[in-house]
C-alpha cells in the first residue's frame, strides 16, 4: 500500500523561478526522506499559498515526515498548515496513468 500527504498553507511568495531558487536545497533534503517516493511541489500566486504533494510507501514514514515537516514549516514562520494523508488506491491510479 502506498500514501500520498497532502499539505499546504498560506505562503506570500516568492513564486515562479524566486520560489525554486529559495528552496532547491530543501528539496534536495527532501529528496532523501525515508520511505519518499516521489514529491511534487505546489504553488498558487493568485490565492497565495504553497504546499506539495507526497507518495510514500508507507504509512509511518509519512506520518513521521508530515510531523518533521510541520515543525520545519512553523519554525520558518507558516501558521495555518492544512494536511491530510490518504491511502492510495493502486489498481485504479495506474488505469489512470499513475506513475507509482
Amino acid at each position: 500500500m502506498k500514501y500520498l500527504l497532502q499539505v499546504d498553507f498560506p505562503h506570500q511568495g516568492p513564486f515562479g523561478e524566486e520560489f525554486t531558487g529559495a528552496f532547491t536545497d530543501l528539496a534536495k533534503d527532501i529528496a532523501e526522506e525515508s520511505g519518499l517516493i516521489w514529491k511534487v511541489w505546489t504553488e498558487n500566486e493568485a490565492t497565495k499559498e504553497a504546499g506539495g504533494i507526497y507518495l510514500f510507501d508507507n504509512l509511518q514514514d509519512a506520518q513521521r515526515y508530515l510531523d518533521k515537516h510541520t515543525k520545519r514549516l512553523e519554525s520558518f514562520g507558516y501558521g495555518n498548515i492544512r494536511a491530510k494523508i490518504f491511502n492510495v488506491n493502486e489498481p485504479l491510479s495506474l488505469i489512470d496513468g499513475a506513475k507509482l
